[in-house]
């Protein structure tokens, strides 16, 4: 009596290769992954100028530190942004979702970039940093 192996839907598995619809979602979570890392690349990499310009109340040495736990902040709340959008993305489609969080980084990275510094509006501006 021969086995016959079938995937969790009752079908027989593919003998092929992957599906042009499956490579879409592969290219598109990847992009997403290039998008959000590139991000933490660009703060991560700019830490040293953005402890000068939203965290100097400060020395240079805890101004540094302030600017490494906000970079912190970012990877604290991944996981609950994985809730929230991971949950969004089963009721509304996980291409709605991925748009609206590629528009979220955006326009966030978008606003540090125009957000005045420590100098202007004081301890305003670490705040609104880390919320960001």
């Amino acid at each position: 009596m021969a086995t016959t192996y079938t995937t969790s839907t009752g079908s027989p598995p593919r003998s092929g290769g992957i599906t042009k619809e499956e490579r879409k979602v592969i290219f598109a979570s990847s992009l997403g992954t290039v998008f959000e890392w590139y991000d933490f690349y660009l703060y991560g990499s700019l830490a040293a100028i953005i402890a000068k310009h939203f965290f100097a109340g400060v020395n240079e040495t805890t101004a540094f530190i302030f600017a490494l736990l906000a970079f912190a902040a970012g990877f604290a709340v991944r996981p609950f942004g994985a809730i929230v959008f991971g949950r969004l993305g089963d009721m509304i489609g996980r291409k709605h979702t991925f748009l609206i969080t590629i528009v979220i980084m955006g326009v966030s990275t978008a606003i540090v970039g125009l957000l005045p510094g420590y100098a202007t509006i004081g301890v305003a501006a670490p705040v609104i940093l880390i919320t960001l």
